[in-house]
């Protein structure tokens, strides 16, 4: 590439902004010309306002820049053309849906609009076709640019694990325990005194999310519009206190017969359109499979592919067509930051941006 597509960071203080500035401040193609955050943060330096937490140091020639208000007229005359979204559910969707009319690409990280449907919702190796509903989504909604959402972050591990044996065997029902982070939660998400030496057996809204995108993520495009696989999905959340990893229990109940080495080598064998296209952000394996008894586990197994790929273990055949496996993903890196610039990179491709 002669020069990098200009990127914005919005929310860039936040947990998950802190994501999106660590995978794309080396990134190839990207270059991160513009950090937004709150009012408090405006006109200081981005390393004077965030409390760094993320692994590795900040690096250094973004930590001088200085934060900027969400301006969408000042974002497109900085010849930003991709904004990556990071912030809070309650103030994204109308900031969003500016941007989007003003021509510029957004791969948001927020809840709304990921189950309309001319909105995809991208979870790279599983559903990259979905892109192709931007079409739609600009016909419809009369804009220029496009909104991408990717998914919850349990969802996005969930998806990548399953996606695999729906193609080869089919599936009638996912029934899912989840064991999550508190990172999922954000910076201050969960107060210590509540999380330490506990599990909490209940997160807002989180079942109906990973149940109703399950959905739409494993479906397919119906004259320029995404449908809903016709599966059950069950789920069950709780908060552990573990920094980050999402750890889930899945039962697969499948259409056709499915033994133990089955499951392994359809899992092993996977690769997805960004392993093809050999994307910056794509994993060499996007599945591992541990076979001890005791794996996958948070400490040990979250960075797996950088943290871009699911550990899946403790693979059992409960009955002819039900499957127990264990999860596990890196919530903040492929369940948020990761899943978005993964994205980002197959519009680039699709599109012919790069």
């Amino acid at each position: 590439m002669a020069s990098r597509i200009k990127v914005a960071v919005l929310g860039a203080t936040g947990l998950v902004g802190q994501r999106f500035i660590q995978i794309l401040s080396k990134h190839p193609w990207f270059e991160v010309a513009y950090l937004a955050a709150s009012e408090r943060s405006v006109g200081r330096k981005y390393r004077d306002v965030t409390k760094w937490i993320v692994e590795n140091n900040l690096p250094e020639d973004i930590g001088e820049m200085v934060v900027e208000r969400i301006d969408a007229d000042k974002i497109k005359e900085e010849g930003i053309e991709i904004v990556f979204s990071a912030l809070p559910s309650n103030v994204a969707l109308d900031i969003e849906v500016e941007l989007a009319r003003k021509g510029l690409l957004v791969f948001s990280n927020a809840s709304p609009l990921r189950l309309e449907k001319d909105v995809p919702l991208i979870n790279g190796e599983v559903n990259p076709e979905h892109l192709g509903v931007v079409e739609t989504q600009r016909r419809v909604r009369g804009w220029g640019g496009v909104i991408v959402k990717n998914p919850n972050c349990s969802t996005a591990i969930l998806t990548l694990a399953v996606k695999p044996l729906l193609d080869e065997f089919g599936l009638r029902r996912i029934i899912v325990t989840t064991m999550q982070a508190v990172s999922g939660a954000g910076l201050r998400g969960v107060a210590s005194i509540e999380i330490i030496d506990n599990i909490i057996p209940f997160i807002e809204k989180e079942e109906w999310k990973i149940e109703n995108e399950t959905r739409k993520i494993l479906g397919r495009l119906v004259d320029g519009f995404i449908e809903p696989l016709d599966v059950n999905v069950y789920a069950t959340t709780t908060r552990v206190p573990v920094v980050d990893g999402h750890l889930e229990v899945v039962y697969l109940e499948t259409s056709r017969s499915i033994d133990v080495e089955q499951a392994i080598n359809t899992l092993e064998e996977f690769r997805g359109v960004p392993q093809d296209m050999k994307l910056p952000t794509a994993p060499e394996k996007p599945i591992i499979v541990r076979r001890e008894v005791d794996r996958p586990q948070p400490r040990l197994d979250r960075l797996a592919g950088g943290g871009m790929s699911v550990v899946v273990g403790r693979i059992e055949a409960k009955e002819r067509n039900m499957l127990r496996m264990v999860v596990l993903g890196h919530n903040t890196i492929r369940g948020a930051a990761g899943a978005a610039v993964l994205a980002a990179e197959l519009y680039c491709k699709f599109y012919g941006l790069v």
